[in-house]
């Protein structure tokens, strides 16, 4: 199993982190759908192949073909919008908040999923990679669908502990070479 060999591979002074995957995977609260795409979306925002080697498999399995094609569909896309929503969140100019975005962004109105699953993993990349404009815009479009916040903060957990590994794993792979 693809986890395990995963959480394996964690150093001991990571330990925490090891113990903290196999919870926010294999005790989350989210149906299967949720938790797998979420999972798929943040190891493909951590940007470590380990990750993603190691947990799409799994998360292929769990997913049907729409979803997983869905939540690659969101870490694409989110890719892009967290780099230009938080850059025009972080210019002090506010003149840029106005300007048309001039972005392709078809996907966002019809994603083919559950329109509040796509908008977790669209919030959990967004956690990944730091974009406060866009975790506060779909965090607000998941409570309008009557997500709870245990919900989105079950996204965050993940989302928090798959970087951590990421990080951990890449550089213990640097460090060991």
């Amino acid at each position: 199993m693809a986890l395990a060999e995963l959480k394996s591979a964690i150093p001991d002074y990571a330990k925490d982190l090891r113990l903290n995957l196999g919870t926010v995977i294999g005790n989350s609260l989210l149906p299967a759908q949720a938790l797998w795409g979420t999972v798929l979306a943040c190891a493909i925002a951590s940007r470590s192949p380990l990750v993603l080697r190691e947990l799409e498999p799994e998360a292929r399995e769990n997913l049907k073909p729409e979803a997983y094609r869905a939540a690659k569909t969101a870490a694409a896309i989110m890719a892009m919008n967290n780099v230009f929503y938080r850059t025009r969140h972080l210019l002090s100019d506010p003149e840029y908040g106005s300007l048309r975005a001039g972005l392709r962004m078809n996907v966002l109105g019809d994603p083919g999923v559950d329109r509040a699953d796509f908008e977790l993993w669209a919030f959990a990349v967004s956690a990944v990679n730091a974009c406060g404009a866009c975790l506060d815009a779909h965090e607000h479009k998941l409570r309008e669908a009557g997500v709870s916040r245990e919900v989105v903060q079950e996204a965050t957990k993940i989302a928090a502990v798959l970087q951590a590994v990421a990080v951990t794993l890449d550089a213990e792979a640097v460090l060991s070479s």
